[in-house]
This record gives structure tokens, C-alpha cells and sequence, in this order.
């Protein structure tokens, strides 16, 4: 279990870092990898206006970024879905055109209207036409919440005493038929692997040949949550293009030398 948190506690229990109430909030809140578990699809909850939904409306043709939060989140939650929002910002792939994203509440009590102020605050900021049937942001009963929390390993606790959630942070890229892909963590995003981690989730049904070769060059560190760069495959590439770049201009001398022998032989001996 992977421990990436700063807790929505009060002031005076996060003061208090080594209390016995603090640890035993601790002790339940993580960030599981269940790569390639399959998210239960037939969940239902309620969209930004209100009506019922189930996940598998948003899956089929298309990957997917689950980021499981509460709207009322004093602090966590806005610092996720910021550092996803400057990641997205910055990536040339659009949300609703090339993969959507999904924001889940974790609160029962929360409501369609605080979802749906959610979702114009980071549409206007994230300000692409696309995203307004790409970004979804959903509210749900425990019935829900709870199967779908347990599937991708988030754990969270409930501190009735500040009236608040102990949560990790980090989000989850799923593929198009639900299953999970990979996990980031943190509260910052890199564009590279928000990019990477989604032409995966595709099957390299999006992206470049660019991306194609920064995948021989990065690979996927579940510990960390994070793209590492691996200097063996950037040494074989390095390999490869090196011989490429002299092969062609030996293969275009040959060519030429040919080329003059047949021009030679020519006038030596004409027909």
C-alpha cells in the first residue's frame, strides 16, 4: 500500500502529527495498485444535473483519468484537481475528443448542484469546448462509492470530529474497457505521464510515433507512480539511430558508385 496523503483534518489535529488520533487515521488511508482489476461498470450514481448514470457510459471507446474526491474538500482534493488541471492544460490530446475524464465524490452526502459548480469552475478554466461531454463529475450513495473505492485500492477514512475525509491523492488511468492502467500520485501531473499513461490505456489508439519511441525510453515504475527513464533502452535506440544515420549515406555512396561504374562501361563500350 502506497501512503500519499495530506490530511483534511482541522488545524489543531494536523498540528498535532504524532497524536493517537492522527495515527489511527493514517492507518487506514492508502493508495492500493490493482494494475489491470477491472472497475465494477454497472455502478450507479448521479451525474451534474441530476440524473442516474452508470459508469459504463463513459467507457467503451476512449480512456479514462478516475480522480476520486469530495467537493467540500478543504484542501486535498482542490490540490489533485489542480495539478491534473495544469497537467491537461498543457497536453496537445483534448479531453472528450481523445479520453475523458471522470471526477467521483466519496461523500454520500454531497449533491448534482455542487458537482455541477465543479465542473464550470474547471471547464472555464481548462477551456476546451470538448470537455464539456468529456469531464464528468458524478455524486453517488455508499452502495457505489464503496465497491468502486475497493475496486482501484483507494482507502480513505471519515473523521466525524472535523466532520472531514483522510484521503490519498494521486489519480487512476483506466483503459476503454475499464481496467486499470496506472496509478500517479501525488498532487503534480506531469504532461509527459499523463500523455504516456494514456496512449498506453489506448492500446496506442491515440498519440504519435513520437510516443511510440518515448515508451522504448520510459518505463512505468508502480512504486512510484511515475514514467523513469531507462538508460539501457535509451542506449539501444541511440544504437539503433547511430547505424540508421550511417547506413544511409554508405547506402547512397554504393548507389552513386554504381551508378558511375554503369556510366563507364557505357562509354567504354558503346552499343
Amino acid at each position: 500500500m502506497v501512503i500519499l496523503t495530506v490530511l483534511s483534518v482541522s488545524p489543531a489535529l494536523a498540528q498535532k502529527s504524532t497524536s493517537d488520533r492522527e495515527k489511527a487515521l493514517l492507518a487506514g488511508v492508502g493508495f492500493d495498485q490493482n494494475l489491470d482489476q477491472q472497475i465494477p461498470l454497472h455502478l450507479e450514481f448521479k451525474d451534474e444535473t441530476g440524473q442516474t448514470v452508470h459508469l459504463s457510459q463513459y467507457f467503451g471507446d476512449k480512456p479514462v483519468i478516475l480522480v476520486m474526491a469530495y467537493y467540500e474538500c478543504p484542501m486535498l482534493c482542490t490540490l489533485v484537481l489542480n495539478g491534473l488541471l495544469n497537467g491537461l492544460k498543457k497536453l496537445d490530446l483534448t479531453v472528450g475528443k481523445d479520453f475523458n475524464v471522470i471526477t467521483i465524490s466519496i461523500d454520500p452526502l454531497e449533491t448534482p448542484a455542487m458537482a455541477a459548480e465543479k465542473k464550470s469552475a474547471y471547464l472555464t478554466f481548462y477551456g476546451r469546448d470538448e470537455a464539456k461531454t468529456g469531464w464528468h463529475f458524478l455524486t453517488g450513495q455508499n452502495s457505489s462509492i464503496k465497491p468502486l473505492t475497493e475496486a482501484i485500492g483507494f482507502h480513505y477514512v471519515y473523521d466525524d470530529r472535523s466532520d472531514e475525509y483522510a484521503h490519498p491523492s494521486g489519480i487512476v488511468v483506466a483503459t476503454p474497457a475499464g481496467k486499470i492502467s496506472r496509478y500517479f500520485y501525488g498532487v503534480d501531473f506531469p504532461t509527459t505521464d499523463l500523455r504516456l499513461g494514456l496512449v498506453e490505456a489506448s492500446a496506442n489508439k491515440i498519440g504519435s510515433i513520437v510516443d511510440q519511441i518515448l515508451l522504448m525510453c520510459y518505463h512505468y515504475d508502480p512504486d512510484i507512480g511515475r514514467y523513469s527513464l531507462v538508460i539501457t533502452n535509451v542506449l539501444q535506440l541511440a544504437g539503433l539511430v547511430t547505424i540508421a544515420s550511417l547506413s544511409i549515406p554508405i547506402g547512397l555512396m554504393l548507389i552513386r558508385e554504381k551508378r558511375n561504374k554503369r556510366a563507364t562501361v557505357e562509354v567504354t563500350y558503346p552499343s
